[in-house]
């Protein structure tokens, strides 16, 4: 979730001095623009997963810091939970076998991790939502013990003045509510970060954003929260509901969430930092002695730190990242729509397919944005999160005939979303044998209409119809998920069922 902070209090001076330091830092950001201050493009992409702990039965375990202790290694970080961890794989070179050498590292990584968390009888599972996760497991005693996350927790729930309202309906409904942000934590993701250069970047968000539904609906594997059956990806709208500081007075004002998917197509990557700074109060006003301008005069790259933090308390379904590396400037484009899971050849195969088709629609003549209300991107976003692979977008007719229409997901996958992946694919450079596998997952998924979701639904209602409870059932299938997971074969060959020793 970021940077390291400092446990602290805030006063009212500290927020109208951070307010204007805020300003400093995008006028720094104007100007690197415009003084063409960034790094060269170097087709670099990054990755990393949240994960979850569990044990063999099934079950959330709370020892983050007893597993991190044992794997040792600083590729491994904590998040939100004490049953949450995170691997960061370093940046790749876009070109030649990348998918192939990513996943060996994965592999390599979790299978490392997961032996380490056995000591303790945990284990690593990759899933978006935990299905086993209970209502109490969700509280802040069960926070990490850092203090950027007592201080975040600490300002959300200030802002918002009450318990947060959890409703998600949909194959059934939960209503419930919270006293701290931990819900958030049972969304586990997946995170790709794209170089770029800042006249590509606007190019490059807006293909992200247009995508976004295309890689829930192939990609969703978070059906279940609290024991009840949701949306086939329900982490959005936990994610927005745990981290809402709006109380419902400010809902009906049309105040913009701190999780949301945006509300227009942009021109620069300024118009995303200009909107956080115009629409989104400093949750952490921790200043950075730094100045910007004068580091600019000196002929140095500033930190722009605020900026960078105030940036990570946004939380943008795709985020403009800013960083400095080896003392220059870059950006990112960080998509953090996907769902972990559910095997090491699934994540890369939804990694293939995001920086294949992000690159072929990046460089169209007449690119999808212009053809595409964003209003429709943003419902097609939600209609991916509640159906899945099941779900229906709407997409820009393909000829002389213009406008949108309606299209089921897998439809437009085969045949226009596939193609085009592939075509980005080699124009990155990836070898043929590569584009085939990973982006072959992607394909068979959308014949079969099997993904994550639908793989643990399927089995679950299985495991009811053999006369398990619910809870049971769940816990059954998240055993059997978490050992096929190790096998290594992607989602859609999993068989539909449970094993005779998986309940009564």
């Amino acid at each position: 979730m970021g940077e390291k902070v400092e446990a602290g209090s805030f006063d009212l001076s500290d927020r109208q001095r951070y307010r204007d330091k805020l300003q400093r830092c995008l006028a720094g950001l104007e100007r690197l623009l415009k003084e063409r201050q960034f790094d060269r493009p170097k087709n670099l992409m990054g990755l990393e997963i949240e994960l979850n702990l569990a044990g063999s039965d099934g079950m959330p375990r709370m020892m983050n810091a007893e597993v991190l202790e044992r794997i040792a290694s600083r590729d491994f970080q904590t998040e939100l939970a004490m049953f949450n961890l995170e691997v960061n794989i370093e940046p790749h070179r876009l070109g030649g076998q990348v998918f192939d050498q990513l996943a060996e590292e994965l592999r390599t990584s979790l299978a490392y991790a997961h032996r380490k968390a056995g000591e303790v009888d945990a284990g690593i599972v990759m899933i978006g939502i935990l299905p086993t996760l209970e209502r109490d497991d969700l509280i802040s005693a069960n926070i990490s013990d850092v203090d950027r996350y007592t201080l975040l927790n600490d300002q959300i729930v200030s802002a918002r003045g009450e318990d947060f309202a959890l409703e998600i309906d949909g194959v059934e409904k939960l209503t419930t509510t919270a006293r701290s942000i931990t819900p958030e934590a049972a969304c586990t993701s997946v995170q790709l970060h794209l170089q770029v250069t800042p006249e590509r970047f606007p190019d490059v968000w807006n293909a992200a954003q247009a995508i976004s539904a295309a890689q829930i609906a192939v990609g969703a594997n978070a059906p279940f929260l609290f024991g009840k059956e949701l949306w086939r990806e329900s982490r959005p709208p936990l994610f927005q509901q745990s981290t809402d500081t709006r109380p419902p007075e400010l809902q009906a004002q049309g105040v913009r969430p701190r999780t949301w998917f945006g509300e227009r197509w942009v021109s620069s990557a300024v118009d995303l930092f200009e909107e956080n700074l115009t629409y989104f109060p400093a949750l952490l006003p921790i200043l950075d002695d730094e100045d910007p301008m004068e580091v600019l005069d000196a002929g140095g790259t500033p930190k722009l730190a605020e900026m960078v933090l105030h940036n990570g308390t946004v939380y943008r379904w795709n985020r403009p990242v800013y960083d400095v590396a080896d003392g220059t400037a870059h950006l990112r484009v960080e998509n953090r729509v996907l769902p972990a899971g559910p095997t090491v050849i699934d994540v890369v195969a939804n990694a293939a397919f995001y920086y294949g088709l992000v690159r072929a629609l990046a460089e169209e003549s007449r690119p999808v944005w212009t053809r595409l209300p964003f209003e429709s991107a943003a419902a097609n976003f939600e209609a991916a999160c509640r159906y899945g692979i099941d779900a229906r977008l709407e997409w820009p007719r393909r000829g002389r005939l213009g406008g949108t229409q309606q299209v089921e997901a897998v439809t437009l996958v085969l045949e226009e979303l596939l193609p085009l992946a592939h075509a980005g694919l080699e124009a990155w450079g990836i070898e043929p044998a590569d584009r085939e596998l990973y982006l072959g997952v992607i394909e068979e998924r959308c014949r079969r209409r099997v993904n994550g979701a639908s793989w643990q639904a399927a089995v679950f209602h299985a495991g009811l119809e053999r006369g398990l409870s619910r809870q049971e059932a769940l816990a059954a299938m998240t055993r059997r998920y978490a050992e096929l997971q190790w096998e290594g074969q992607p989602v859609h060959t999993w068989p539909l069922g449970l094993p005779e020793y998986g309940g009564r």
